[in-house]
C-alpha cells in the first residue's frame, strides 16, 4: 500500500490537495472528519472551540496518536491521501502501521491562510483571534514536529491554478517514486 500523509497548518490547502488527489483516482481520508464526526456524536455544534476541545480531549484520554489510531480501519485502499496529520505521534502511527509512507508538507503563511480561512467561512473558522488560538492549539499538539519529519513540502503561496499544477505534480511523483 501506498499511504500519503498531508500535514499543513489550517488553511494551508490541504482540501485543495484532496481535490487534486481525488481527481487522480487517489482515495482520500481527512482526520478532520473524525474529529468532526465525534463533536456531532456528542451532540455539540461544529465550532472551532468544540472541536478543538473534543480533539485535545480524546488525545488527553488516549494519547497523541489517538486520530491516527481511529484512521487504521478506514485506510482500505491499495492508494490513499490522508490529510491532516497533527503530530509526530500520529506520523509514527501510520510509519508503524504502514511502510510505504510519504509525508507531504503544506506551507502558506499565516496571512495567507487567514485570508484563505476568511474567505472558506466554515463553521469553525471564525475571527483573527480565533485564527491564532487554533494555530497556537495545533501547535501545541505537535504539528511543527510532524512538519519536520515531512519526506517533501509543497508551498501554497501563488494562485489557486498554480497550487493545483504543483500538487499534481508532487503527488505524480510521489506515486512514481513506488513504482521505481
Amino acid at each position: 500500500m501506498k499511504l500519503i500523509v498531508t500535514v499543513g497548518m489550517p488553511g494551508s490547502g490541504k482540501d485543495e490537495l484532496i481535490a487534486v488527489a481525488r481527481s487522480m483516482g487517489l482515495a482520500t481520508l481527512k482526520m478532520g472528519d473524525l474529529v468532526r464526526d465525534e463533536t456531532r456524536r456528542r451532540g455539540l455544534p461544529l465550532t472551532n472551540a468544540n472541536v478543538g476541545r473534543v480533539a485535545s480531549e480524546e488525545r488527553d484520554k488516549h494519547g497523541p496518536g489517538v486520530w491516527a489510531q481511529r484512521a487504521l480501519p478506514k485506510l482500505t485502499e491499495t492508494r490513499m491521501l490522508v490529510d491532516g496529520c497533527r503530530s509526530d505521534s500520529e506520523v509514527s502511527v501510520f510509519r508503524h502501521n504502514f511502510g510505504d509512507l510519504f509525508v507531504l508538507g503544506i506551507f502558506a503563511s499565516p496571512e495567507t491562510r487567514h485570508d484563505r480561512l476568511s474567505a472558506r467561512a466554515r463553521s469553525d473558522d471564525v475571527d483573527l483571534q480565533d485564527f491564532y488560538d487554533r494555530d497556537r492549539r495545533e501547535l501545541k499538539w505537535g504539528i511543527g514536529n510532524a512538519f519536520a519529519l515531512a519526506d517533501g513540502m509543497l508551498v501554497n503561496e501563488g494562485t489557486l491554478d498554480e497550487f493545483r499544477a504543483n500538487a499534481r505534480a508532487i503527488l505524480d511523483w510521489i506515486l512514481r517514486r513506488e513504482d521505481e
